[in-house]
């Protein structure tokens, strides 16, 4: 740790770092050029008051902005340049229909740029009108490993894209109070935790746009800027389709293909009319894997037939309604104020829909003629996504278990009939909700899970170890009752005790059937499940809920707390909600800035672990 002393130098000194890396991001973006149809422009204007609440020095030396041996030292001249560079604001409908006039001084040379994309809460279901209605693009850098970054910022001004310019038909001003999500303006406590939540899936690698900065104003307002190596969602693709606008389409898929190439993600590319075949391949394979992945995991991230909330590679961007879940809560909805969002539980159906819209597209690419969605029902492509999700989710459920990369394909390939029966048998369990009904929660309505799957995972294996038997069934439901079960949900009936049992069979035929195949024993396999399921399977592990009363922590810290002990805070947070077992066990032994925030952010998930 860096004493006073030496950050004080630091701070003094500031002539040893240079930021004209940040110039770079000055609006300039090639998307304007090569599809204009999707870009509408905007000149914007420096905006006073900002503060930099918080900077990702890893995300920023990754993309090259900061010298790589940057101390993770806010020095008054990094934060002068990150307000130079990202607190803007700027000059929409509304001020050109008032006639307001703005010092050249305050205006910068190039414009920036709102995409185009569609959004199903807009009333045009074609993307005539929707898209970025809060963010523009600041431009692109390309990274120290010669990958490129796209940056974005949220909550830079009202533009016409916004859901409120074409429900009300007019412009509105920015910062205008009466229309809330219209203004133009966000909110520094969604910032924070898309901060928080997106390092943390950034940790257990999963894909996602992470924060490079947020800049704070007066009223809790704040400019959260974002960063991902390609930041085109399907949406950007499927308001060109659903417009028939092939050129536009066609423009934006060529885009995309070459910036995965350039950004060595698909190297493989064809540069023929055969990309799109490939194109499709890999968008079958992303999503897919994807849903399977957010389902094993928890996470719920509201996908729909717009693909607006997910980016083109599966990659999570937009944290205002992305949650993960302690148990399988897979009846919970989102309130959107006008609709109810898909459930977890859909998110495969929505996934698999969007990969059908993808072989729509590569279609009328590939014959310039678009021809009606239901004619893809049965095509090849779906039952390769089938296939994909289902090899996907039985793999992921053996890793969770505590199996390793080999035993995972073993018994994959020899033993997946019993693999199967023991996934239907856990699914009993994970599956199973209150008697207590559908309810309202916070922002939503949920029927709640009932049993804790992560417990019996991590407990079992260590009980096996030190007691060689099964557990009996009262104590198999001990412990993976959660607080949402009832007496009456917890009740021992003839079939439940079928299942316990039944489960502990399965359990132990995979660990047999792995050490005779290994030709080791069966202590050693449960050894290597326990500690691998110990991290995996986690008790403290951070929820949606969690993540809301942790930001509510990190705020009433403040002032107190400083942007680099910000930072400092979600980095050894982060660090800790890292499920990788490769890592090993986390342990507080490398004394944190603030230990008592820390410990009491560690409080706050322990407490919310199971909901939503």
């Amino acid at each position: 740790m860096m004493t006073s002393k030496k950050i004080s130098a630091l701070k003094k000194s500031p002539a040893k770092w240079d930021y004209q890396k940040f110039d770079k991001i000055d609006g300039s973006h090639p998307l304007k050029k090569e599809v204009s149809d999707s870009v509408v422009e905007y000149q914007v204007r420096s905006r006073p008051g900002g503060e930099v609440a918080v900077f990702n020095f890893e995300l920023a030396k990754d993309m090259g902005l900061i010298d790589k041996n940057h101390p993770e030292i806010l020095t008054p001249e990094l934060q002068a340049k990150i307000n130079e560079t990202f607190s803007i604001v700027i000059i929409n409908e509304y001020d050109k229909e008032e006639g307001k006039e703005f010092p050249e001084s305050e205006i910068k040379p190039k414009t920036y740029m709102a995409t185009r994309y569609l959004q199903m809460q807009h009333p045009n279901k074609q993307g005539k009108t929707s898209g970025d209605g809060r963010s523009i693009w600041n431009g692109y850098i390309k990274g120290r490993k010669g990958i490129t970054y796209d940056v974005m910022s949220c909550g830079t001004g009202a533009t016409k894209l916004s859901p409120a310019t074409h429900i009300y038909n007019k412009y509105f001003e920015t910062g205008d109070p009466s229309i809330s999500y219209g203004c133009g303006y966000a909110e520094l406590d969604e910032g924070l935790a898309s901060f928080f939540f997106s390092e943390i899936f950034w940790q257990n690698k999963l894909a996602t746009e992470r924060i490079l900065a947020i800049i704070k104003y007066p009223k809790n307002i704040s400019i959260t800027v974002r960063a991902y190596p390609n930041l085109i969602r399907p949406s950007h693709m499927f308001s060109h389709l659903k417009q028939g606008n092939y050129d536009a389409l066609k423009s934006m898929v060529d885009y995309y293909i070459e910036r995965q190439r350039k950004n060595k993600l698909w190297e493989k590319a064809p540069k023929t009319k055969s990309k799109y075949n490939y194109f499709l391949k890999k968008e079958c394979e992303v999503f897919a894997k994807l849903v399977a992945r957010f389902e094993t995991d928890y996470i719920f991230c509201w996908m729909d037939w717009d693909g607006d909330n997910i980016l083109m590679d599966g990659g999570i961007i937009d944290y205002g309604s992305v949650r993960q879940f302690g148990l399988f809560h897979h009846e919970y909805r989102f309130d959107d104020d006008d609709r109810y969002s898909t459930t977890i539980k859909e998110q495969k159906s929505k996934g698999r829909y969007t990969v059908q819209t993808f072989i729509q597209l590569v279609d009328f690419l590939k014959n310039k003629e678009k021809k009606n969605i239901k004619e893809y029902d049965n095509h090849p492509v779906l039952k390769k996504f089938d296939k994909i999700y289902k090899e996907e989710k039985l793999k992921l459920f053996l890793a969770r278990i505590g199996y390793h990369e080999d035993h995972i394909e073993y018994l994959y390939k020899y033993q997946k009939k019993t693999v199967n029966s023991f996934y239907k048998t856990f699914c009993y369990f994970e599956h199973a909700k209150s008697k207590h009904g559908r309810h309202e929660v916070g922002d939503g309505i949920n029927w709640s899970a009932i049993f804790c799957m992560r417990d019996i995972l991590r407990e079992l294996p260590q009980l096996y170890l030190s007691r060689g038997n099964n557990i009996s069934v009262s104590e198999f439901i001990g412990i993976i009752q959660s607080t949402y079960a009832t007496e009456e949900d917890l009740e021992l009936n003839a079939y439940r005790k079928k299942m316990v049992r039944k489960f502990q069979k399965s359990y132990w035929s995979l660990i047999e059937k792995t050490s005779s195949y290994f030709d080791t024993t069966s202590q050693q396999i449960l050894l290597e499940v326990l500690v691998r399921s110990s991290v995996i399977n986690r008790y403290d592990r951070v929820t949606g809920d969690s993540i809301t009363k942790i930001v509510n922590k990190v705020m009433s810290a403040k002032p107190a707390l400083t942007p680099d002990e910000v930072y400092q805070t979600m980095k050894e947070f982060s660090e800790y909600q890292n499920f990788d077992p490769s890592s090993g066990p986390f342990s507080l032994t490398a004394k944190p800035r603030r230990p008592k925030l820390l410990k009491s952010m560690l409080k706050i998930v322990r407490e919310h672990r199971e909901g939503l």
